[in-house]
Order: structure tokens, then sequence, then C-alpha cells
């Protein structure tokens, strides 16, 4: 009798501990260091919008998040190495529209086709596409550039940060709406390439994401922003002419998102959005956010992301019917 009960104490005993074990694991996350990869180089719009939002991860996980830049193949080879990595919540990176929506369409070769494929975590926030030129250029307002532009189909180039980024596709969508033929020249080392080309004098112009890193350089008189591909007018450079407001019709920006490789298991992808979620909603990313360019959307996690790049693919898929054959 008392032997039985003594395996019976065991039972309960061993049962008990295989649920503190099991919580204990669950709670576990994250019990090492995350790596969040950048499918572009430094010195683009991808750069400091990662490195704030893993600065404020960090603090939020209480955990350290390391970032990674992979670029190539216009941000497919760093989306590749997320969503081929195993899904527990320790490689995880920043997933842009033109690579999610668009690279798909054109790309036969890739591991994701749609957004059923991976997890979208949250919307990181987003950034118009602004025009620059270097400070001796000839145009001294987006008119005559669009005048020059006109007169000579083709001749002035544009810097972008890869090959139907985008940059690149706003470029394609301005030129089929308005008549115009800007010819861009795509970077494998993202914007800050694309910057160093207009600065170097490669290239005659450059439709370069958002604000980061240029008021430093138009305070040193190095370069001027003709224009932003937007309707009213861009707080970062409120002299840039906004195109929607001047009559002429494109104004794709870029979007930006948090992306892991499908299958997380649910602790894991409730943890990782819930704490992704409590950083784009910080008083901190916000006032980053204000003084770099980038618009947020607070709210938009999951689903909602799936949702929204199922709309931009529609909209590339339509850009794409009417490129030259």
């Amino acid at each position: 009798m008392m032997s039985y009960a003594i395996k019976a104490v065991r039972g309960i005993v061993a049962a008990a501990l295989l649920c503190v074990t099991a919580t204990a694991g669950a709670q576990a996350y994250p019990s090492r260091a995350i790596t969040f990869i950048v499918p572009y180089g430094p010195g683009g719009s991808t750069d400091p919008i990662s490195r704030q939002f893993t600065l404020q991860l960090e603090k939020v996980l209480a955990a350290d998040v390391n970032i990674e830049n992979k670029p190539g193949g216009s941000g497919t080879i760093g989306m590749n190495q997320i969503l081929r990595s195993k899904p527990d919540g320790y490689t995880i990176g920043i997933g842009t529209n033109s690579i999610l929506a668009f690279q798909p369409l054109v790309n036969s070769g890739l591991t994701f086709k749609t957004p059923d494929e991976y997890q979208p975590i949250v919307k990181m926030g987003e950034m118009p596409i602004v025009l620059i030129v270097r400070a001796d250029a000839p145009w001294k307002n987006f008119e005559e550039f669009v005048a020059d532009l006109k007169k000579n189909p083709a001749k002035i180039r544009a810097a972008v940060s890869g090959l139907r980024t985008a940059p690149d596709l706003l470029a394609q969508e301005f030129n089929k709406l308005n008549n115009v033929r800007l010819t861009t020249v795509p970077f494998t080392g993202g914007g800050g390439e694309a910057m160093v080309a207009l600065l170097g004098g490669r290239v005659e112009a450059t439709l370069f994401t958002g604000a980061a890193g240029i008021p430093a350089q138009v305070q040193a008189g190095k370069v001027r922003v003709l224009a932003v591909f937007k309707k009213g007018k861009y707080e970062s450079f409120p002299d840039a002419t906004p195109t929607v407001d001047a009559g002429y019709t494109g104004s794709t920006g870029a979007s930006f998102y948090v992306i892991a490789p499908k299958g997380l298991p649910k602790d894991v992808l409730d943890k990782l959005t819930d704490a992704s979620m409590k950083v784009v909603r910080s008083e901190e990313y916000a006032a980053f956010a204000k003084a770099n360019g980038y618009a947020l959307d607070q709210n938009l996690k999951g689903s909602d992301v799936k949702a929204e790049i199922v709309r931009d693919t529609r909209t590339f898929a339509e850009l794409l019917k009417s490129e030259p054959k």
C-alpha cells in the first residue's frame, strides 16, 4: 500500500516537473541572440529603420539583435536566406514591397511567391521617394527637369538602389503615366551606392527612398532635392515639389515589414509580434520616424500586412502589363 502511494506521489511530482519544464521552455524565447537580416547594403532607407527597430526590439525582448546586411538580387538573396532559416524566431529580417510584392512576378527562382509562404510580423513604416540632383545640376526645379526629360528622352540617368526596387519601379510608373523617359541605373549595393554614383558624377540624378542621410548632403551644399513623389508637402524637404500636386501621376513608395520564415511556433510568433508592436508604437520609434521621414501605420500586423502585400502585387502586375515587350 505504501509502495503504491509513493509511486503515485512520484508520478504527480514528475508530471508537475514536466509542466514546469514545458512552461519554462515556452517562456525561454529568446534565450540567445536574434539575427536580423537586411537584404540591402548599408546607406539606403532600409539601413536606419532596421537599426532603430532592432535597437528598440533589444530593449523589449531583453536580448541581443544583430543586423546582417545581405545585398544582391534586388533584395531577393537576403530574403531567401531569411525564409530558408529554421522557423524558431532567431532569424528574421526586413522585407520591402518591391521584394515581396514585385519580385515574385518576375523571378521564378524564389523561395516565395505569396505571403502565405512566409510569416509577416508587422509593418515597420513606409517612405516616399525623392528626386535628387547634384547642387551644380542645370535644373533648379522639377518643371525644368521634366522639360529636359521630354526634350532629351532617355538621356538623363537616375541611380536607383537595385533593379526593380521601389525607386526603379516608380521610375517606370512615372515614365508610363507621364509620357517621359527617365533612364534608371540600378546598383546592387542599395541606396548608399546609388548616392555615391550621383556624387561622383556617374549619373545625373538619383531616385532615393526618403530622407535618411540626405539632409547632411543638402546642408553641405552637395545635392538638391527637386521633388517628392507624393501628394502634399513632405515635412523632411518642404521645398521639394510634390509631384502629384504639380499634376504628375505615379507615386509608388517603399513599404517596410518585419518578416520571418513560415511555421513559427505560436508562442514565439505571439511574443515576437507583441514585442514588435510595442516597438512601432513606442515614443522613441515615433520620434525617429518623424526625424527621418518615415510614415508609420502602428496597427498593421499579420493578416493585415498580408493583405497590403497582395494589394501591391496587383498594382505591380498592372505595371508589368504595360512594359515594352
